[in-house]
């Protein structure tokens, strides 16, 4: 079961589910994959509805590295993933938001 609150999201990907996580280290690669730019004008791109497929397998790939998947982005293009392409893209924008949020009461 994917826990929330340690960031955790859940995903199906060809009838197995799997826990992403984006640890410091996923952050880092998914800074290195997106080669220009930063994680907050990721984040931008998020908020504002313009991000696009790139960003989407970027961030399912750091989640899964996260999580403990050995795999690379090349695995998950002939993948199913449950819920399709919006489905994903939520599980993505769930990360991004699990990552940096703080938990209620924390200073």
């Amino acid at each position: 079961m994917a826990n929330p609150f340690a960031g955790e999201v859940a995903l199906v990907i060809d009838g197995q589910r799997h826990v992403l996580k984006l640890t410091l280290g996923a952050l880092a690669e998914l800074e290195g994959e997106l080669g220009s730019g930063s994680l907050v004008d990721l984040v931008e791109r998020f908020e504002g509805g313009a991000f696009s497929t790139r960003d989407v397998l970027a961030l399912i790939v750091a989640g899964l590295r996260g999580g403990g998947w050995q795999g690379d982005a090349s695995t998950l293009l002939a993948a199913e993933i449950a819920g399709g392409p919006i489905h994903a893209a939520k599980v993505s924008a769930q990360l991004l938001a699990r990552a940096f949020a703080t938990p209620e009461g924390a200073v």
